[in-house]
């Protein structure tokens, strides 16, 4: 690298957010995402950054460490840090934090020693733009595919602590601000889950978000990330397609559906979805409204059949607009 080069990074450096006031293994997870955002970076191009790097780090594993609230390893830390364009000298005090809380008793730590098999990291999946594929319900392995995405031998296994109502970026949801997994149901079928569908018409030949039975086998699994006030980004981990976004399309065949795509980006509208409580509080139904336009998250003709489409419509107070969200535990 040249001086030149050198000076740019500790330019561009200065500004980035630190690491130095996080107390709790949960703050430090908070920096990292705040860094993942000032980068400006999808999860894509911090893969394709750590490649540069020499690094081995797949965008699904970036996701998945980011939505824990435990401490992530040395290694991730590092290779994480540098792709999101920090020069050594922040790099060292992001580690350095990191290892102020691994010592600390109270924090699990990352850093157990788990063997050879604990530092292995898995060769990042193949890169299939899953949206272009024809349409239909993968049939996958199930969720044990996921697990080969590298994610588990960057964290600890240790149970995340309880999250407190103060600590909800999303007003009646449990989700810490680092995101949560979680599933969606249309709240008249709780027994149904949005997930992995087709564009019943044959208009439109990519997968699009659906309802079907929650007991399917292979099906994403679901992420919510806030980047705003009661607003999340909902992500698609597929097992085997990656990571995709779903984006409301505003035009062409598939007008009004919505789109897993790869190009998540915390600044597309078309990505976000306002969330608000619907109906008496202690039904907890919520209401999801795409930023990009306003309206509403509905089942298709009010259909009540197994893959019927989610699209967005004018906001009327109709059953089939109310959902229920169930915060799970990570993968």
């Amino acid at each position: 690298m040249t001086s030149r080069d050198e000076g740019s990074l500790a330019e561009r450096s200065a500004g980035a957010p630190q690491p130095a006031s996080a107390g709790t293994p949960a703050e430090f997870a908070v920096a990292l995402r705040a860094l993942r955002t000032w980068s400006g970076l999808t999860y894509r191009q911090l893969e394709s950054k750590a490649t540069a790097h020499g690094d081995t780090l797949p965008a699904s594993t970036i996701a998945t460490t980011l939505g824990r609230i435990t401490l992530p390893r040395e290694r991730f830390v590092e290779a994480f840090t540098r792709a999101c364009g920090l020069g050594d000298d922040d790099v060292l005090q992001w580690l350095g934090a990191r290892r102020r809380l691994a010592t600390d008793d109270r924090a699990p730590s990352g850093d157990r020693d788990d063997g050879d098999s604990g530092d292995a990291v898995a060769p990042p999946p193949v890169r299939v733009p899953w949206w272009r594929r024809t349409a239909g319900l993968v049939v996958g392995a199930g969720l044990g595919i996921f697990g080969t995405l590298g994610a588990g031998s960057l964290f600890d296994d240790a149970s995340a602590p309880p999250v407190t109502p103060s600590a909800m970026p999303v007003t009646g949801v449990r989700i810490p601000a680092v995101g949560s997994w979680a599933r969606i149901h249309p709240a008249r079928s709780p027994e149904f889950c949005v997930t992995e569908g087709k564009d019943r018409t044959g208009r439109y030949k990519t997968a699009v978000a659906a309802q079907h039975p929650c007991t399917k086998a292979a099906r994403p699994r679901v992420f919510l990330e806030p980047v705003g006030k009661d607003v999340v980004q909902i992500q698609w981990h597929h097992p085997k397609y990656g990571i995709g976004c779903l984006t409301v399309l505003s035009k062409g065949p598939g007008r009004d559906l919505l789109e897993p795509r790869e190009d998540c980006a915390d600044g597309n509208r078309a990505q976000q979805f306002r969330v608000s409580s619907f109906g008496p509080a202690v039904a907890k139904h919520f209401r999801l409204r795409p930023v990009s336009t306003g309206r509403c998250l509905s089942l298709r003709d009010q259909d009540v059949e197994a893959g019927t489409e989610v699209v967005q419509g004018r906001c009327s107070g109709a059953a089939d607009q109310e959902f229920g969200i169930e915060v799970i535990p990570p993968p």
